[in-house]
């Protein structure tokens, strides 16, 4: 089992960055590929970016080129990089893990509890 702890969420005006971080329990965490999702109020959940077990990493059109997910496996961790932040971009956001390879059409079977991150126009 992997057990995660999302942290890193703020206010923050339009343009501004933050970074999320991603702190993961247990011995295995090198062998889960990683995604951050996101929920903003009256919409569904989506997948922003995701990182697999062997670094290579997706990500939404709409945040392309403005976020980063990165990992570090001698931590456990996994961050999200957030530059260029717009209003579109406030939602809670949730760190997750999924056994194996793969990023996309996955079940990710752990979650953090979320960050909210508010970015003000």
């Amino acid at each position: 089992q992997v057990q995660l702890v999302d942290s890193g969420g703020g206010l923050v005006q339009a343009g501004g960055s933050l970074i999320l971080s991603c702190a993961a329990s247990g011995r295995t965490f090198s062998s889960y590929s990683m995604g951050w999702f996101r929920q903003a109020p009256g919409k569904d959940r989506e997948f922003v970016a995701g990182i697999s077990i062997g670094g290579s990493t997706y990500y939404i059109y709409s945040v392309e080129g403005r976020f980063t997910i990165s990992r570090d496996n001698a931590k456990n961790k996994v961050y999200l990089y957030m530059n260029s932040l717009k209003p579109e971009d406030t939602a809670v956001y949730y760190c997750a893990a999924a056994r194996g390879s793969f990023v996309l059409g996955v079940r990710y079977d752990y979650w953090g509890q979320g960050t909210q991150v508010t970015v003000s126009s």
